[in-house]
């Protein structure tokens, strides 16, 4: 005779297993026939209690069973898909039922191995893509910023450029993005590889055209208030055509840019020269020492083709820089070579709108708590801060 304990446990037999199977055929079921949509729910909802008893072989058979289903309740497909990988794995790489709460939310209670899968699903809902950006788990990251279906709105891509500063893999990733625009890109320069600061300068400068031409009676009306208001002269440095300083030139003891660049190969580069080499190029003394100082050289490229400065003279800085031009004689130093090419395919319009860029957005949010913390420096509570381009710039180029 059977103990009460015996009789009250539950038995695994052929009514379970059957009922089981035929509520999965169920649900899977393709729309069309006499299945209605409410019996496929109140099935699925009987499924999914059965669920909570079955051991993972069984989970792992409904979850293939599923994965094509676009039908399947998504109450159902989130607990499945929420399983240990190997019973989610199909669903997440198949099944185009969830939406993006759905996905948000398996991400963010599964392990690795789901979020990886679901970086390299055909679609990636863009906050989705926003949560995986935070998240910053590297080879997850990676797959979703090369996968051309993973929608990444503005602030996941702000998030992937503070992150490629410590992970430069993402700098090319990031560069051929749709999504990413001319201050993400501007930024990631600084601490991207040789090719991909290529074609950052050849993709996103522009000539400012239209720009200038809508705002070129702005220059005489802020003459005449002598030049007071200091929010429009700071929004006019991006705008202006002239790249030389005129009035920095009659003040210097050199007679042009050459000349100092000249003087700088003969005596070496010292503070004041590259100073003045700023001031006589039209930036100020922060964005004269980061392109001075820029490893790669595209930097120098720019600010001579965007000066006007002649390709001759670009070796002649090269050297005041005490770079080498040649690896021995006759054989040109490679790095060099690229960066005298990279002055060539510049146009001087598209150059000058990089240098302005560069000197707005460094320049006019810099300061030396931002160069001593960086990306660390805690976030002033004002509008600004928040949304200022420059701001996020300078955080992120100078800090340390």
């Amino acid at each position: 005779m059977e103990s009460l304990e015996q009789a009250d446990k539950p038995r695994i037999g052929r009514a379970r297993n059957t009922l089981f199977r035929r509520l999965v055929d169920i649900v899977s079921m393709p729309s069309g026939g006499r299945l209605t949509q409410q019996d496929r729910h109140m099935a699925a909802d009987i499924l999914l209690d059965m669920l909570f008893h079955a051991d993972n072989e069984d989970r792992a058979m409904c979850a293939k069973r599923l994965a094509g289903s676009k039908e399947a309740p998504r109450r159902l497909l989130r607990y499945l898909a929420q399983c240990p990988y190997p019973i989610a794995a199909a669903l997440l790489a198949e099944n185009e039922a969830f939406d993006a709460c759905d996905l948000r939310d398996i991400a963010m209670t599964g392990s690795q191995e789901h979020r990886l899968a679901i970086a390299k699903r055909k679609v990636v809902p863009g906050m989705v893509s926003d949560y995986l950006a935070e998240a910053g788990e590297a080879h997850v990251v990676k797959e979703m910023v090369a996968n051309p279906g993973a929608e990444l709105p503005e602030q996941a891509v702000d998030k992937l450029v503070r992150r490629s500063r410590d992970e430069t893999a993402l700098c090319p990733l990031i560069a051929e993005r749709l999504e990413t625009i001319p201050s993400h890109a501007l930024t990631i320069f600084w601490w991207a590889e040789g090719p991909t600061r290529r074609r950052i300068l050849q993709r996103y400068a522009s000539d400012r055209l239209e720009i200038i031409d809508s705002c070129k009676d702005v220059f005489e009306m802020m003459a005449e208030e002598g030049w007071a208001d200091p929010v429009a002269r700071k929004a006019i440095q991006l705008i202006e055509r002239r790249q030389r300083n005129r009035a920095a030139l009659e003040r210097s003891e050199f007679d042009s840019l050459e000349d100092a660049i000249n003087s700088a190969a003969v005596n070496g580069m010292d503070a004041h020269t590259a100073q003045e080499i700023g001031y006589l190029s039209g930036v100020k003394p922060v964005t004269a020492a980061k392109i001075l100082d820029d490893p790669g050289g595209e930097a120098l490229a720019v600010l001579c083709k965007a000066t006007g400065v002649k390709r001759d003279f670009l070796p002649v800085l090269w050297v005041g820089l005490r770079r080498p031009l040649e690896l021995e004689e006759g054989v040109i130093d490679p790095q060099f070579k690229h960066v005298a090419e990279t002055y060539e395919i510049l146009s001087v319009a598209k150059a000058q709108t990089i240098l302005r860029y560069w000197n707005w957005s460094l320049s006019s949010a810099f300061s030396p708590a931002a160069a001593q913390n960086g990306a660390g420096l805690p976030m002033p509570a004002n509008e600004e801060a928040e949304f200022s381009t420059a701001q996020r710039t300078a955080r992120l180029v100078f800090g340390r």
